[in-house]
């Protein structure tokens, strides 16, 4: 199965990742035959008016697109193909075959030559983003590319942002960067500036069920169901279709607009979707956090067994591990507040579909007695406030408002429509 088999539903980014590919394996061909090769910068990636001509390859790459989109895949899947050792190239194969040893080390994260970079915490600072610039000054131990994959591109500060930009302005040789992000505008103008955009879509619902139902073995009929539930979004719908949890906390979502009749009912709403979120956070901390701190004191000769005892100035390491395990488990809080949010959207989207008349597939046809309740009950203008007093509590939550307070607002909106 070649790497590209992964990223569902972007014919068009495949063909220009896959040509660039090819031009990569053209040019680490050629140096390794000792042949004079496409004109070079002092970056050795191909020179400016070589990457505007007929080569599809440069050294830094900006994946964006919507949640669900698949662009970290994208960029996984180009990390593999530049690292291809597949013997068929010789006889004009292409690149990123996904059996060889390159493209299996880098699917599975333990290729040396290739650092996949994502975050659990709320922002990447300035100290880890000096240790991947650090990296990227590396030769490649394979001799071809030394990749950096960072797949939250959007949380890097804007200190961490400047420090990353000498490195995309003046690249070492053989390294490329591969930076994922929401949109273009989430990254520095200084650094998508130097980047070429790739833009990807959200998949079409159909092409995201045969992906379930092919490499994840589900059932057809669970995986359609997922799939038009999520609108394309790949991560969610397979959480969906193989996490009964993640379905129940969906199906109680669904029965908030039902909840909402006084102020009572829209307080103990918003009460309860945040231990929901809270609920996911502390499953996330007590299936991490305890591996991590065990593992932490055995390193510092502190293990079970041994007294407990930490020795003597390794007290502000362990606070530095609690620390980031609480900023971890805020953004767990959000991450899952914010699907249920996503979800309360697409109900009233539903509901606005069923208003109009439109002829669109429901995202929530299962719960179809509520949907038409509800638009029974109001009218399309109603709705979109409604959708808007979604929309403007996750912009609350992005702006730090407390959670609960946001939430609250929310559901008071929902009411008063």
């Amino acid at each position: 199965m070649a790497v590209w088999d992964d990223v569902v539903g972007q014919e068009r980014v495949t063909a220009q990742l896959a040509a660039a590919a090819r031009d990569a394996d053209a040019l680490v061909t050629a140096e390794a035959e000792g042949r004079a090769g496409a004109p070079q910068d002092r970056s050795g990636t191909p020179s400016p008016g070589e990457r505007s001509g007929a080569s599809q390859m440069t050294h830094a790459w900006l994946f964006t697109g919507p949640p669900g989109s698949g662009r970290a895949t994208a960029a996984r899947a180009f990390a593999a193909a530049l690292q291809c050792v597949s013997p068929d190239r010789a006889l004009g194969g292409a690149p990123g075959c996904g059996f060889c040893d390159g493209c299996h080390t880098t699917q599975v994260g333990t290729h040396a030559d290739v650092e996949i970079v994502r975050t659990d915490l709320l922002s990447i600072g300035v100290k880890e983003t000096r240790d991947l610039v650090r990296r990227s000054s590396l030769s490649p131990a394979g001799g071809r590319w030394q990749v950096i994959v960072l797949e939250d591109a959007d949380r890097l500060t804007e200190g961490a942002g400047n420090v990353l930009l000498k490195a995309v302005e003046e690249p070492a040789p053989r390294t490329v960067w591969l930076l994922c992000a929401p949109s273009i505008e989430d990254v520095l103008p200084t650094i998508r500036s130097r980047c070429r955009h790739l833009s990807l879509r959200t998949p079409p619902v159909a092409a995201v069920a045969d992906v379930l139902v092919r490499r994840d073995g589900i059932a057809p009929e669970a995986a359609d169901r997922a799939a038009r539930a999520t609108q394309g979004h790949i991560g969610r719908a397979r959480r969906l279709a193989t996490d009964e949890r993640a379905r129940a906390r969906r199906a109680a979502v669904l029965k908030l607009p039902l909840r909402i009749d006084d102020i009572g009912g829209c307080l103990k709403a918003a009460q309860e979707l945040i231990d929901a979120a809270g609920e996911d956070a502390k499953q996330v901390a007590e299936e991490v956090d305890a591996k991590e701190t065990e593992e932490l004191r055995a390193a510092l000769g502190a293990a079970a067994g041994t007294g407990g005892r930490l020795p003597r100035g390794t007290a502000g390491v362990m606070k530095e591990l609690q620390d980031k395990q609480k900023r971890r488990a805020t953004r767990t809080q959000r991450d899952s507040l914010d699907l249920a949010l996503v979800d309360l959207t697409g109900f009233y989207r539903d509901v606005l579909a069923l208003q109009m008349g439109a002829s669109v597939p429901l995202a929530n046809d299962e719960v179809r007695d509520s949907l038409e309740r509800i638009a029974a009950g109001s009218t399309p203008q109603r709705t979109l406030r409604r959708i808007e007093a979604v929309i403007a509590c996750r912009e609350a939550l992005d702006r730090n408002v407390a959670p609960l307070l946001a939430v609250e607002a929310m559901t008071a909106a929902l009411r008063a429509g």
